[in-house]
């Protein structure tokens, strides 16, 4: 019989990851851009707006350049990445909106555990600080779904600045100007901008949907971009002595656009005000993640802690000017301007710098490697991510084979290696993105059998779907 003692310790050993018996168990953060385009950042071939920390970011870490969200829009994007799972398999299929968010049993449904849910249980410190949108009525509120701690707002959308808006320009979209006629309107002041460019008017952002501090209003009285930034620094400086998950939710760069007077000085040669008060609150949303990752190093787990930086879905152009560059598509389509997204994840130490990743990857791998670090075992979880440890620390390559899904309604895509394969409610059409980035020649006439070959993939993943919830 061979001794039992050598056979216990390398059991241990094992199950000591690759961290040490006695080192503190790795921090994640995820910070979420809000309809951030795909072509704005410096790294990503920005050219009018510096953002020199998420450029540094990228630059210590990896840039993935085929980095995809699981819907083209706020809420449903974001049940993915904190579930791991496709949102299509729990029917939050659509975005809720306005007085939506405050429905009865809208919300990311009680019986799918979040990254959150799943670290607590193992002894991490958490918190949401920033925007929820994932259900409005107390059964959703993110305290009950594994966050210790939360500081934002439970809508899809907020006001950066208390009423009357002091210290920033504000421009809204508007049906008809004050002499109900059309194009721009600017206040005397010169504060506030009206658009009729998109027949609409801005939504009703605030309305019942206060900034909580856990449950109760707090009297917010700064801009939202920085009192988040705050909120996560306080948050990394009281925990620093544990393991922690912060999830630091931005509503920037989402409308309602509001540019702060110091960050609209910088851009003054900018002509278009509306292109300005854009770069505004880019400027500052950057300047923000500098701070979050200058309280990492000062705290002194920096090195112990995996960052991931995305957005949540494509840039809406014509609102915002957040350009997507140079893909086709915006927010609310299936196009890759809806669906990819900047992302970048940095690990200092652990993850070598400098790095640029071609392979399509998901957001929901991005939840799968969070909860690896964690040493939380997949088990029963039934996630659909794929860790993005192996891609990252050892530069193994994903499978060739894997297929990321999307389902919007009629709206339907597949993406597996080079080939896309889209619908908006007609017939399949077939692009190869690494020759047609921008979707403008459609191979289905040319490619049949491929085309076959792929639709019937996507028929089988959407057989194990279920049903919206709510349109």
């Amino acid at each position: 019989m061979k001794p039992l003692f050598p056979l216990l310790v390398c059991a241990l050993a094992a199950c000591t990851f690759a961290f040490g018996a006695t080192a503190p168990r790795p921090n994640v953060v995820f910070i979420v851009a809000d309809d951030l385009g795909y072509g704005e950042l410096g790294c990503y071939g920005g050219r009018d707006i510096p953002t020199p920390q998420l450029d540094a970011l990228a630059a210590g870490g990896v840039r993935f350049t085929n980095g995809y969200v699981t819907a083209p829009f706020c809420a449903a994007s974001r049940a993915a990445l904190l579930t791991g799972r496709y949102q299509t398999r729990f029917g939050f299929e659509f975005n809720p909106i306005g007085a939506k968010n405050a429905a009865p049993g809208i919300g990311l449904p009680v019986a799918e555990k979040t990254v959150a849910d799943h670290l607590r249980d193992t002894g991490y410190a958490t918190a949401l600080v920033g925007k929820w949108h994932l259900g409005g009525t107390a059964e959703f509120h993110p305290q009950r779904r594994g966050f210790d701690e939360f500081f934002g707002f439970l809508h899809e959308g907020h006001t950066y600045v208390p009423a009357p808006w002091h210290g920033v320009t504000t421009w809204l979209r508007r049906r008809a100007l004050p002499d109900a006629g059309r194009g721009r309107w600017t206040s005397p002041d010169g504060r506030i901008v009206w658009s009729t460019h998109l027949n609409t008017n801005e939504p009703d952002y605030d309305a019942d949907n206060p900034i909580l501090r856990n449950s109760q209003p707090a009297d917010e009285r700064g801009n939202l971009t920085d009192a988040f930034t705050r909120e996560a620094c306080d948050f990394i400086g009281r925990h620093r002595a544990q393991p922690f998950f912060l999830y630091l939710a931005y509503n920037a760069v989402h409308s309602p656009m509001q540019g702060a007077d110091a960050y609209l000085q910088r851009f003054a040669h900018i002509e278009d005000i509306h292109r300005r008060i854009f770069a505004a609150m880019l400027a500052q949303l950057d300047d923000s993640v500098g701070q979050v990752l200058a309280r990492l190093r000062e705290t002194g787990v920096a090195d112990r802690t995996l960052i991931v930086f995305l957005s949540d879905n494509g840039g809406p152009t014509k609102e915002l000017t957040s350009s997507n560059a140079p893909l086709r598509g915006g927010k609310g389509e299936l196009r890759e301007g809806g669906i990819r997204v900047p992302f970048i994840a940095s690990w200092s130490g652990r993850i070598p710098a400098g790095r640029v990743v071609d392979d399509p990857v998901g957001a929901m791998d991005a939840t799968a490697a969070a909860l690896e670090v964690a040493g939380v075992q997949r088990g029963k979880l039934k996630l659909d991510g794929v860790s993005l440890l192996p891609l990252l620390t050892t530069q193994t390559k994903p499978d060739p084979g894997r297929a990321l899904f999307w389902r919007v309604g009629k709206k339907n895509a597949l993406r597996r290696g080079d080939w896309k394969l889209i619908r908006e409610g007609a017939a399949w059409q077939l692009y190869d993105l690494t020759r047609d980035i921008g979707e403008t020649n459609d191979l289905a006439a040319q490619e049949p059998a491929r085309v076959k070959q792929l639709a019937s993939l996507w028929d089988e993943w959407n057989a194990q779907q279920i049903e919206p919830r709510w349109r």
